[in-house]
């Protein structure tokens, strides 16, 4: 029992301080971009056609590199700047995995493994493909929708009093003193640690105690007998244990025995939706979106890892050999 409660705390605490700073990071994004950003300038260079915004929300991990923790309440204000839903969401299911950081890491993990690039290239794909065709469905959702599928914590601000929005963005352009631009951009980031912090804490609970269930062992084995039930049942393991995305390759790296094709579905899913990241989204859209976005991430990850197991198998080295490395 005491074995159980210690391996529930350093679960926990694992989970926690791993996520908190990419939080701190995401909120301080946040409050930068809603006090430096002008929503006229964010609604005037976005692509007008859904297909090209949701591929720049596909790339933007390139160019702004966060773990998916940090991403949500970074794209919460983007939202509220008046980005398309579209593009928000691709960049918040692409950017965890989309991103340099999150590509070394995974080829570092699987380097000794002899199929380093392969997993790097796989990764980036799986996560760009899933992200964007998610992206191009929410935008079909969201036009005969519109802002209902969102809260009001994220909804873009109202465009409706056209006098109104003219007397704000001449506020906007008058020069604010540093301090008072520094005090808004603390107020913001606070706001948004505060709330997303809760979430976040609830969800390491809950992958905390359904971790201390999971047996690693009997999941290899069934990869080895059943390949294509490895692949769902890696699936929910990333749904439940809330890994980081620039740590996760490396956990998944050490089932030397299950097949390529159940670690890549691990490797998709998990910065895409997990237990934390589906108490984020609450915060930001309503359960009808939450449902679509689901569905879209789980049925394409599944489909496209079966698809990969069954014409892809690279040779892996033995056990063996990747101590001996």
């Amino acid at each position: 029992m005491i074995a159980q409660i210690l391996d529930f705390i350093l679960t926990f605490q694992s989970i926690l301080w791993e996520a908190l700073p990419f939080i701190v990071l995401g909120a301080l994004v946040a409050g930068v971009l809603e006090e430096l950003l002008p929503q006229q300038m964010v609604t005037r260079f976005m692509p007008k056609g859904a297909l090209p915004a949701v591929i720049i929300g596909g790339l933007l991990g390139l160019v702004f590199p966060m773990c998916e923790c940090g991403i949500v309440v970074v794209m919460r204000r983007l939202l509220r700047k008046g980005v398309p839903l579209s593009c928000c969401i691709t960049y918040m299911l692409a950017g965890p995995i989309v991103n340099l950081v999150v590509l070394l890491s995974t080829y570092v993990a699987f380097d000794r493994h002899k199929i380093g690039w392969d997993m790097v290239i796989l990764r980036a794909g799986m996560g760009f493909v899933v992200a964007t065709i998610t992206g191009l469905i929410v935008n079909v959702y969201y036009r005969k929708h519109g802002t209902k599928l969102l809260t009001s914590l994220a909804a873009p601000k109202s465009s409706t009093l056209p006098m109104a929005d003219d007397d704000e963005e001449k506020i906007a352009d008058k020069p604010k003193p540093l301090m008072k631009r520094l005090a808004n951009i603390s107020s913001t980031a606070l706001h948004d640690f505060m709330d997303i912090t809760v979430f976040l804490i609830l969800g390491a609970i809950l992958a905390a105690v359904i971790k201390m269930m999971i047996e690693p062992g009997e999941i290899e084995r069934i990869s080895n007998e059943q390949p294509y039930l490895a692949i769902p049942l890696m699936m929910l393991m990333a749904v439940l244990m809330c890994l980081c995305s620039e740590a996760d390759a490396f956990v998944a790296a050490s089932f030397t025995k299950m097949q390529l094709s159940a670690k890549l579905a691990f490797l998709v899913l998990g910065p895409m939706l997990d237990l934390k990241l589906l108490l984020m989204y609450t915060r930001v859209f309503k359960t009808k979106l939450i449902l679509v976005i689901v569905t879209c991430v789980v049925v394409q990850v599944g489909i496209y890892s079966m698809l990969v197991h069954t014409f892809y198998a690279p040779k892996l080295p033995s056990t063996a050999a990747i101590v001996a490395k």
